[in-house]
């Protein structure tokens, strides 16, 4: 059996490669051709500007937050400011749960417009960026 291969074309020979083992598959099995999610690289970037937020004494309806609610905070802003809202229903136990875009799904350019909508944020709201300058991300973006 052949094992699960990914295939990035870049270039021709590995078009190639990507054709030959679509040729041998077994009947049955399954292609997909899509477009890249976010990378490694912006994932990185994210979570430093997001542990910045989260090590910040920046207030979120009167607390502090965690990381992970900073992210939950920022992607449905994002969402709604590039007009892809998403909802807010009731839950199961009678909780309202919003309903949102993953983060997991986004392609490189969604990705790269919500590290801009955070960014600014963190720099409108005065949130030092020390994890963020480690990282070597803001030089990056200034060359």
């Amino acid at each position: 059996a052949m094992s699960k291969r990914t295939y990035v074309l870049h270039t021709d020979r590995i078009r190639e490669n990507a054709c030959r083992a679509i040729m041998q598959a077994e009947p049955g099995y399954v292609v997909t051709i899509a477009e890249p999610t976010r990378t490694n690289k912006q994932n990185a970037m994210l979570h430093d500007l997001l542990s910045d937020l989260a090590k910040s004494p920046l207030a979120w309806a009167g607390k502090r937050r965690t990381l992970d609610q900073w992210k939950m905070l920022m992607v449905s802003a994002h969402a709604v400011a590039t007009q892809h809202p998403g909802e807010v229903i009731p839950g199961i136990e009678g909780e309202f749960v919003a309903i949102r875009e993953s983060t997991a799904s986004m392609g490189v350019a969604r990705a790269s417009s919500l590290i801009e909508y955070v960014l600014a944020f963190c720099v409108s709201n005065g949130v030092e960026l020390h994890d963020t300058e480690r990282g070597g991300w803001l030089q990056e973006r200034a060359a």
